[in-house]
């Protein structure tokens, strides 16, 4: 399956934030849906993960979070808005309490990711809504209604 073709996302942890599998996991899934993975792995300032998008010129970014570094994760789209990239989607996948949403999406995090989340959710959204300045038309068939 060849979904993506065209879109670049940056998958990362942030902060102190260890936990690898399911970024490794998700960065799996999102390859064989022939989206362009630029893994940048964990201990990732939000500085060095706006600098990696502006240097990648990523199309959407994902962020691993399994500890209570929210603020870190809201910086990253703060910096995004003042470096007038504010375009490029930041999403987040983890154990992040369904009591954090809210005020995650308040802050502009497009979408979260929860445990048990669909191969197809991840893959849909990303091609769905992903900044695609150099994507190829997305099938009909893969287009999430």
């Amino acid at each position: 399956m060849n979904a993506g073709t065209g879109i670049k996302v940056i998958v990362t942890m942030i902060g102190l934030d260890g936990h690898t599998t399911g970024a490794e996991t998700v960065s799996m899934i999102l390859r064989d849906a022939g989206i362009e993975v630029v893994y940048l792995g964990c201990n990732q300032t939000p500085e060095m993960i706006v600098d990696a998008a502006v240097q990648e010129d990523v199309d959407i970014i994902g962020i691993s979070s399994h500890a209570a570094n929210y603020d870190q994760v809201i910086q990253v789209v703060n910096l995004l808005r003042a470096k007038n990239i504010g375009d490029i989607p930041v999403i987040c996948g983890g154990n992040i309490p369904r009591s954090r949403f809210g005020s995650l999406k308040g802050s502009g995090i497009a979408e979260i990711f929860p445990p048990g989340s669909s191969s197809e959710a991840i893959v849909g959204y990303i091609v769905n809504n992903a900044r695609k300045a150099y994507a190829a038309p997305i099938p009909e068939a893969l287009r999430a209604s």
